[in-house]
Formats: C-alpha cells, structure tokens, sequence
C-alpha cells in the first residue's frame, strides 16, 4: 500500500474493516483512484449501507405501479397510456453550509432524475425545516434556501406548487430542504438508466466538469460540526438556464429513440452514474477521462471521476446514431461528447489518454457494499417525555389570545412569504395553488388532474415514531383526498441522525414500520425516495423527520375542492372525533414550550373509512369545501377556512372535553366539510355508511369565528384579528 492510499482512505471515510473488504474484492490493494470510486460509492449517501435492509420493508407494488424504488424516479400508471413520475430527495448538509447554492442545487438534481425517465417535469414541491426565526442565522439559512429554490425552478420555468415548511430549535444547526418534482410520461417513452448493449458509445452531455462538489457524498454522509465549514468547496455550483437547455435535448433524444439509456450525474457524478447503469444491464464500462469535457486544467482523474458538476448526464446511445445525439445536443447550445463505450466483462475501467488508471468490478461499487444491521435500543428520554404530565401546565386563561399565538406560530402562520417568490403558475397548469392542503394540476388535453403534497411532523416522530411515521403517511394521504384526490403512492425522505447510535437507528426502523403499515392500509406503495442520515451538529441529531411526498389523482379536475368556506349559510360538518390528545401539539410547543407526552394516536382503519367518506362525498358533487385537522387542532383549521374564504363561521360544539382540548387537541382522522344544507343529510348516510363519526358543528357566515360549547363561547375573533396576527408573522420574524 502507498503512503498516499494508505492516508486516503481512513480521510475519505471508509473504516477498516471496509477498506479490508475492497481489498478482498480487489484481490489487491486499490490505488488512489480506486480508493476513491469505493469511498464515495459506499458512503451512506450513495450505498444505504445501514438503511437497505430496513427498507425492505416498505411496500413497494400495486396495481398501477409501472416502475418502483431502484431507478431514477418512481412511476405510476394515471389511465389512458400516461403515467406520473416522481421522486423526493433531500440537500440538507450543503444547505447548511450555503444555503442558496445548497437548495438551488438540490433542486436541479431532482428535475434530472424525472426527466432521466422520459417525463416532463410540471411541478416542484419542497419540505423545509428550520431553527427558531428569533436566530439571526436561521433568518440567513431561511432566506437562502427560499431564494435558491425560487431561481433554480423559475429559471427552468416548472412551478413550485406546494411544500410545508416547520420550525423547532431541533433544526437550529442542520436544516433540512427535500425537493420533490412530479412529471407526466406515456408508457411507452419511459426511458431507465441501464447501459446495454456491448460495443455501444457512451456520452458525456451537457455541462463541462469542474472541482465542484467533490466528495459531496461522502460529506452528506458525517455529521456536520464547526469544522464543517470548511467543507463549503463541497457544494455544487448550479445553472438553472443550462439545465433547461439539457432537459428540452434529453426529452427530444427520448421521444427521437436515440437513447438505449441516460442517468444524472449526481451524486458521486460519473463514478455513480456509470457504475449503476452498468450494473442494471449486467455489463461493465470503459471510460477515458482524458475525453471529459472540463472547465478547470490540470483536473486528474480521481477529480474528474468524483465531480459534482451540475447538469451533466451519461448516457448510452443506439448504436449509430451517435451523430444524431451531437446535432440535437448542439441544436440546444450543449456538447456531447464519447468518452468510453459498454463492456461486456463487468468491470469499470478508467483509463487517462488510453492509460488504465482505475479497474474495479462494478458490482463491486453497487452491490457488493456491506450492509450493516445496526443495533437498536429505544432511547431513554421517552419514558421521561411519555411520562409529562400536561395536566400540570396552566389552562390559558383567553382562549381568544390562544388561540392567536397560534395563529402566529411560524409553522402554522401563512407561508405567502415563502411561496410568493416562487412561480407557481408557469406552464399555466396549477388549478389549486400553495396555501391549501395540497396543489392541484390539470394534465392538459384531458380531463384528469393530479393533487401532490409533503407531509410530516418531526414532533411526534420524536415522542413516537412508529406513530409519527403512519401519521405522515395518513395526512398526506388526507390532503390529497381534500382535494378530492385518489391517493396514488409514495415517494419518501428520510431524515434522521447518525444510525450508528443505536438510539437513532431504533427511531429510524420504527419510523419505517409506521410508514409501512400506513401504507398498506391506505394502499399507497412506496415507489422511490431518498435516506439522509448524519443530520446531527456537534453530536446531536435533529428531529426523526421522514417526510412523505404523495401524489393523488383527479379522474375530473374540474370537480376538485379546496379548503375555504365559499358561502353564508353553508353547513360546516366534522368527520371523526375529538379526543384529549394534546401530547407533541403545537398548543404545548408555542404557549408553553414544552415537547412531551405521546402523540396523537391513529387507527389506519378508521383513516381509511374517514377518507373513502370524504372522498365520495366530493366526487358525488355534495361537498362545498373540505380541509384536515393537523398542528393546531379543530380551531386553527376552522381559522384556516375561514381566512382562505374570506367568511367566517359560527361553530357550536357539544363535547365533554376541557376547552383547550377541544380547540387544540391534534387528534387525527378528522376533516372539515362545509356542506349545503339541502346535501347534508346524504353526507351524513354517507358517514353511516363508513362508520364515520358525523356531527353537524355550525354554518358559515359573518365576519368573524365564533366557537361555542354547548352555552360556553371558548372563542370569538373577527377575520381580520386572525388574519393580522396568521398573514404577518412569518414576514415580520423575516424583517
């Protein structure tokens, strides 16, 4: 072993016992270069060394599922001969370290795995977490990532439609910021990342190859520190105008037939994105890095394999047509360029002006990584936190001042100042826009629509994440249904600590668990996503967050719904039930700083028959308006009606639970419905039907949210008191 290898590979992040095994497989000592394809391809960000085997967990077929986890992006059959494609993916270590770059990047990498699949891309979401906004450098980290993912995606011209965005000291140090891109394909021009065919050309196109982003894998696989500052070199660089010029020449060399198949560099960039496409075609790769388009001199192969650059892509042609490629990438302003061709002997090989400088197995990279099965234990702080006893806190005396404080929390406040800097109505197919329960998009020249949204509450992950983890599935799955949406299936993101602790891993398969039961109950597979792990700052780590993207279809768009109460007179409905179920609720987080008891509970059946009721009442046309109960409980949801509306409501209640249960718990499976009055007898055998807890709760009207329980008013604002304190929150903390 060389000096140099022998400092390397401890440097670049593999242990001995893994450094060992490459050495096994080799059958040799690697070299420098060698050491690096394997540091970076069985860092955690590329291998989910320690996350595959739990994965497995999820369920990831149904009916409509055309292509599940393992390629670029999930997609699912929407009737007719198209599909949806869609993928989550998280940037949250670069993000912390440059925010603008760190986002815009993150940004651009998910719209070239959609359309690496054939799709055109027709919607962005975003799933945004964050420190308290009283931290001088949380407003910096906030406005960063805001303004990064409002230019990458106005500049490409797709909208940013949807998204949540959730503040707790948890997110202080390590930000989190998952981009999701949604696009719609015909079956028959899905394309997949496989490099087939022994003897074919392989292409560099797009962007030139730069230092950027090296061993950007591998720092988005260690926890971040103080010293992770210095990692800022690690952060790619992005050009949202030169990827609008590779996506429109990728789709015409798709639809054209040119392309046997074509993957992102990414992650680890030309190591990744030719290992597996050689992989999943069961051949091998030969690349010349000398031939490498580069911006930089003096770039050694180590460099030009490792880059990050943004906005290039590998792909395989159809042998003879290599001309045809170079006229349509040139017609688009870009270069393409070959720079090796397929195998069919299974190895990697790097060569440098003709010189081999690396070969590996390329199996050996992909799926010859170890897989751990770290150990796992429940932590400790539960029984302390499960233990709280929130009848101990002071009642809020004004209910009425409550129930404005909430109103005026950052995660629940109106997030306008957010999505106002992003370009929502581009390509002129948004019906439902950001600020309901989830967007709605029309899939032109037919009569369909799809409904996307982001869910997920680190909070309860933290007290319960079995719990959590179904939670975040059946909310996203309840905001889709608002809409009057089908949920289709999942795309994932999850977020969570360094997995070797096994406090973190224990969260971390539990989470899953949750997810997956959900899942199953609510029929919604999970056909792509993304892990991050190490989101710890100086050892500790943030909330469990998995968050889940979801994507819903329309058979009419035109017969979609949103959450406002639309006219006086109308009857408001309350689908489900109030329990007293305060524990991990925004109430105890805003009014008295305190993150403790267990979360509210959910009964996947129960979700499931209050989402088929809800569902079927929209599509039979009886439904004015339907919005969920989430953070905040029955108050702010019928606060958030009303304010969309612009008309209030005079709710009066009969429970037998405290006020502030009633206004604040978070109970689950419960939806909003404003009802005509002549409909609301059928909405209610409809509830009978489904054995869903029905209950007339008041009529809208007025200019102000009366609550009342039984004779006790518990709150009585006007619209513009709320809207005062829900509207200029988030802009004020921002000033």
């Amino acid at each position: 072993m060389s000096k140099e290898t022998k400092e390397a590979w401890r440097e670049m992040g593999l242990s001995m016992s893994e450094y060992r095994r490459v050495v096994e497989l080799l059958g040799r000592e690697p070299n420098y270069v060698e050491t690096g394809l394997f540091a970076v391809m069985w860092s955690e960000h590329c291998s989910y060394k320690h996350s595959k085997s739990t994965l497995k967990l999820f369920p990831t077929s149904g009916p409509r599922v055309l292509q599940g986890p393992g390629e670029n992006a999930g997609v699912v059959d929407i009737g007719d001969g198209q599909a949806v494609v869609f993928k989550i993916e998280s940037h949250n270590h670069p993000s912390a370290i440059e925010p603008f770059q760190g986002a815009a990047t993150g940004v651009g990498g998910i719209v070239r795995d959609v359309f690496a699949m054939g799709a055109r891309p027709i919607a962005l979401l975003n799933s945004l977490r964050f420190g308290s906004l009283n931290d001088r450098r949380v407003k910096y980290l906030m406005g960063g990532v805001v303004g990064g993912i409002s230019f990458y995606g106005n500049c490409l011209g797709i909208p940013t439609v949807a998204g949540e965005v959730y503040f707790d000291d948890s997110y202080a140090g390590n930000p989190l910021v998952n981009a999701m891109c949604v696009g719609v394909i015909n079956h028959d021009e899905i394309a997949k990342g496989v490099a087939a065919g022994v003897g074919n050309a392989v292409m560099v196109v797009g962007a030139r190859t730069g230092r950027d982003g090296i061993h950007g894998a591998t720092f988005a696989s260690e926890e971040l520190s103080e010293a992770s500052e210095a990692r800022r070199p690690a952060v790619q660089v992005g050009d949202p105008f030169m990827e609008k010029l590779l996506l429109e020449a990728c789709l015409e060399l798709i639809r054209g037939g040119l392309v046997v198949g074509m993957q992102d560099m990414g992650a680890a960039g030309l190591t990744s994105s030719s290992c597996e496409m050689a992989t999943r075609a069961g051949t091998g790769m030969e690349i010349d890095v000398a031939r490498v388009p580069r911006r930089e001199e003096g770039m050694t192969p180590y460099e030009v394999m490792l880059s990050e650059s943004q906005e290039r892509m590998l792909l395989v042609p159809k042998p003879g047509h290599e001309e045809e490629v170079r006229a349509i990438l040139k017609k688009w302003g870009l270069e393409a360029v070959v720079v090796g061709r397929v195998t069919g002997d299974g190895m990697l090989r790097i060569l440098e002006n003709g010189v081999v400088v690396a070969e590996v197995p390329a199996t050996a990279l992909t799926e010859q990584c170890p897989v751990y099965n770290p150990e796992y234990r429940e932590p400790d702080y539960l029984a302390e936190l499960h233990g709280y006893d929130i009848s101990s806190l002071p009642v809020p005396e004004d209910l009425d001042e409550a129930l404005l404080n909430l109103l005026a929390s950052p995660t629940i406040a109106n997030k306008e100042w957010v999505y106002r800097q992003y370009d929502y109505m581009v390509q002129v197919n948004t019906v439902v826009p950001p600020g309901s329960d989830a967007a709605v998009l029309r899939i032109k020249g037919t009569p369909k629509g799809l409904a996307v949204t982001t869910d997920c509450n680190g909070r309860y992950c933290y007290l319960d994440p079995y719990t959590g983890g179904a939670i975040a599935v059946a909310e996203a799955a309840r905001n889709l249904v608002c809409t009057g949406a089908q949920p289709l299936a999942v795309t994932d993101c999850l977020n969570f600590g360094n997995p070797e602790k096994p406090e973190v891993f224990w969260q971390f398969r539990r989470a899953v668990e949750g997810m997956s039961d959900a899942c199953r109950v609510l029929r919604t597979p999970v056909v792509s996503g993304n892990v991050s792990l190490y989101n710890e700052t100086n050892g500790v780590a943030v909330f469990p967050t998995p968050v889940v993207g979801m994507v819903g279809l329309l058979p009419d768009v035109e017969k979609r719904c949103t959450m406002s109460f639309k006219h006086p007179g109308d009857v408001v409905v309350l689908l489900g039930e109030t329990l007293p179920e305060l524990g991990g609720s925004e109430y105890l987080y805003t009014l008295h700083g305190v993150t403790a008891g267990r979360p509210p509970q959910l009964d996947p059946a129960r979700e499931w028959a209050v989402q088929s009721c809800c569902l079927t009442a929209i599509q039979q046309g009886l439904v004015k308006s339907a919005h969920d109960c989430s953070e905040g409980g029955l108050a702010v949801a019928l606060a958030e009606s009303a304010l969309a509306g612009g008309v209030g409501a005079e709710i009066r209640l009969e429970q037998d639970l405290a006020p502030h249960e009633i206004l604040f718990s978070e109970s689950q499976s419960r939806i909003i419905l404003s009802v005509a009055p002549e409909h609301v007898e059928q909405v209610r055998r409809l509830a009978e039907r489904h054995s869903v807890p029905f209950a007339v709760a008041g009529r809208v009207g007025g200019d102000r949210l009366l609550i009342k329980n039984g004779d006790a008013t518990l709150t009585d604002l006007t619209l513009k008191e709320m809207e005062e304190k829900w509207r200029g929150a988030i802009p004020w903390l921002m000033a």
